[in-house]
């Protein structure tokens, strides 16, 4: 996703477009170098008012700088977010295909798309991609690509399809919690907590720590009927996350009468 604008970063953008705005050069190479950088300003402010739920002013900027630079990526993609807050599919799906036709080797826009199909139903439409931006070198973070697709996968039950997915996350960067959460949540409901314990320990064992991981810990624990590692998990997740959600879980799941103990 497009990056999160701070309020500097919101009042620096503003200040460039006055800036553009009063210093375009007459010459038609610089209005065309002009007209880039409003439209890289005013997609930077589109962006900005959309995470602050301004849609009016978010939709005037977009379209500004559709019109100042249409074939710019970066535009295209954010009109494709733009277009998914407003529920209107088609428009989105539109622009994400104009985003990646400017830039089909762009990681973050494959991605997003990806995500995109994924929840508009086109789950193989969607795997292709994520299989695709997960082999792209150039691509930062193909573990959570490689999670998305396992989530698009479990949402559509088909969760053995997903563990190659969150396994594929786990060996890019085993330090990655979501991933660990995901496939210890899919061996529990697959009925496989000694599976979902092993994927927590290998977590906690690279001296990484997650309440998230930690209760799955606890919940795969109690599915095998161990109540003494459920305690070991949880009083490990009332010792360094004492006031998170999940810390606040554990009475109600430690009430519950364990499963009898697997051999």
């Amino acid at each position: 996703m497009i990056a999160r604008s701070t309020g500097a970063t919101l009042a620096a953008c503003i200040a460039a477009a006055l800036l553009l705005a009063s210093c375009a050069t007459s010459s038609s190479n610089g209005r065309a170098v002009d007209n880039k950088e409003a439209a890289r300003a005013n997609t930077q402010l589109g962006v900005a008012y959309l995470r602050q739920g301004n849609m009016n002013q978010a939709k005037e900027k977009l379209e500004k700088a559709e019109k100042q630079d249409p074939r710019s990526h970066e535009v295209q993609y954010a009109l494709a977010l733009f277009s998914e807050r407003m529920n209107q599919p088609a428009d989105a799906d539109r622009h994400y295909q104009a985003a990646l036709k400017l830039a089909p080797n762009n990681g973050e826009v494959t991605n997003a798309y990806a995500v995109f199909l994924c929840r508009s139903n086109k789950i193989d439409a969607a795997q292709r991609l994520f299989d695709e931006v997960v082999r792209n070198q150039l691509y930062a973070t193909p573990w959570v690509a490689a999670t998305n697709a396992a989530v698009c996968l479990r949402a559509d039950k088909r969760n053995a399809d997903a563990v190659p997915w969150l396994e594929r996350a786990i060996a890019l960067r085993p330090d990655y919690y979501p991933a660990v959460v995901e496939l210890g949540d899919l061996h529990i409901a697959n009925g496989e907590p000694q599976k979902a314990r092993s994927a927590v320990d290998s977590f906690l064992s690279i001296g990484r720590k997650s309440a998230e991981v930690l209760l799955v810990g606890v919940r795969a624990a109690m599915a095998q009927g161990d109540r003494a590692a459920a305690d070991i998990y949880a009083r490990l997740l009332r010792r360094d996350f004492p006031n998170t959600q999940a810390a606040g879980a554990l009475p109600q799941l430690l009430q519950a009468a364990p499963a009898q103990k697997q051999p």
